[in-house]
């Protein structure tokens, strides 16, 4: 099982505090760094100072890490034009001398589209058929053999003669991240596009069953690459109770419902729940760290959960 740290900084964090978790978590041996693609907080917190862009973001950590892996969960699809997504991501993957993956939705949260003038379709089906044009704008702009143009005639989005440039750095194309629990669409665009397939904040049973029918879809389009299964967990790791309590309430949650919802408990908790993760196909876990204040519990996990996972 490979451990991966998962922030969320639309509740509040600037650059400099990203960077301050990112080395960390590089340091301490985790094998990736990812941030979520959001431009306002949710719930209660002032969300100051700030939203920061995702891949201004991972540009910027691209140059001031090493080793660490970079992405997001998930980029959505109705903030930027394809093209130039394309093309931003392609160059933090240079950037960062090949260490992207790409995680991408169809984007969900109406708010944050009216508070910073986007557009948002408020049909899913629009959303998901955009959604489903950008994976392959994307995909075949960084696929496109150079020296070739890349041509694209949909609903939404047209290409014509696009030189398709710059590549990245990694060949054919960085990892690309597809998730959600939708029952239908989800699984057959993560079966035609993904490298990877995430189910957020669900439980075991709830992950499973996303997960046959991600397995369900990958048969039926016989695919032959292969696919990973990860999730995405919130973690919230004590030495005893009193510790597990002190970070349940920081991040304004109740340890009872972290214990089902998440990874939550001591350490030898939290393994045997991984441990039930893994026996249901889990390869990744994203492990959703809110205070990123708090660099002792990134130190604890990597100590006393990743030692026992390695």
């Amino acid at each position: 099982m490979r451990l991966r740290i998962f922030t969320e900084p639309q509740q509040g964090a600037s650059y400099e505090t990203l960077l301050t978790v990112a080395r960390a978590a590089e340091d301490l041996g985790f094998e990736a760094f990812f941030r979520s693609d959001h431009y306002l907080k949710m719930g209660s917190v002032s969300g100051l100072p700030g939203p920061t862009d995702a891949w201004v973001t991972l540009a910027g950590l691209a140059r001031e890490t090493s080793r660490i892996r970079l992405g997001t969960l998930m980029t959505a699809a109705t903030f930027r034009a394809p093209g130039p997504l394309a093309i931003s991501v392609a160059q933090v993957d240079q950037m960062s001398g090949g260490r992207v993956e790409f995680g991408f939705g169809a984007g969900w949260f109406e708010a944050e589209h009216t508070a910073y003038g986007l557009p948002f379709p408020v049909d899913a089906g629009e959303r998901f058929d955009r959604f489903e044009e950008q994976l392959a704008i994307v995909t075949g702009l960084w696929q496109t053999p150079v020296g070739e143009t890349f041509d694209y005639q949909g609903k939404y989005y047209r290409l014509t003669d696009s030189p398709a440039l710059p590549k990245p750095a990694q060949s054919p194309r960085p990892p690309v991240i597809v998730g959600g629990t939708g029952r239908r669409r989800t699984p057959k665009l993560a079966a035609a596009y993904a490298d990877e397939y995430n189910v957020p904040f669900t439980v075991l049973e709830g992950t499973r069953a996303a997960f046959d029918r991600v397995r369900a879809a990958v048969e039926e389009a016989g695919r032959e690459r292969p696919m990973v299964y990860s999730a995405a967990q919130v973690v919230c790791v004590g030495r005893d109770e009193a510790e597990v309590a002190r970070r349940a309430a920081a991040i304004g949650r109740e340890v009872d419902e972290l214990r089902v919802n998440g990874l939550a408990g001591s350490p030898d908790e939290v393994v045997d729940k991984i441990g039930r993760f893994a026996e249901i196909g889990t390869e990744r876990i994203y492990l959703q760290v809110l205070d990123l204040s708090d660099l002792d519990h990134l130190e604890l996990i990597a100590d006393r959960v990743a030692a026992q996972l390695a």
